[in-house]
């Protein structure tokens, strides 16, 4: 479910995401399709850049990905501070491998936003096969600073 907060963030964070100038202009060709109420769908084609040396995605892209689409996926919670918080754990299981022209799915979900930690998880997918690559667990800390 896309919500009118949802689709807000996921403009400011597309727009976020094409102007960087840091770590997350990893994530250009990243495309947020969907999200709110603690959701975050997003899609990628899998370019040359994206690729490790023995031509497969790589593991730290993954990684990145886990990260910033979980994130994104909190910052939509409706219940939530949309504060993007700061990571305390990731836990990721690579389980099939994936290739240049690969179209792939990352869904992001918020299991439990709560006052200090929020637990969310990542399921990404073939989007042809709809073949699980990796699944991902990633708490972060909300509370006060």
């Amino acid at each position: 479910m896309t919500t009118t907060k949802g689709l807000n963030l996921l403009k400011v964070i597309s727009e976020y995401i094409a102007k960087a100038k840091g770590h997350d202009r990893i994530l250009e060709k990243l495309k947020l399709t969907s999200g709110g109420d603690g959701l975050c769908t997003a899609e990628l084609k899998v370019s040359e850049e994206h690729l490790n040396g023995g031509g497969g995605l790589h593991g730290g892209y993954i990684a990145s990905l886990v990260d910033s689409v979980s994130t994104y996926a909190l910052m939509t919670n409706e219940k939530g501070n949309s504060s993007p918080g700061v990571s305390v754990e990731m836990h990721i299981s690579y389980l099939k491998g994936a290739r240049a022209g690969d179209d792939i799915v990352i869904d992001a979900k918020t299991v439990k936003a709560g006052k200090n930690l929020a637990f969310l998880q990542v399921e990404i997918k073939k989007k042809d096969t709809n073949e699980v690559l990796a699944t991902g667990s990633h708490t972060k800390y909300v509370g006060s600073k």
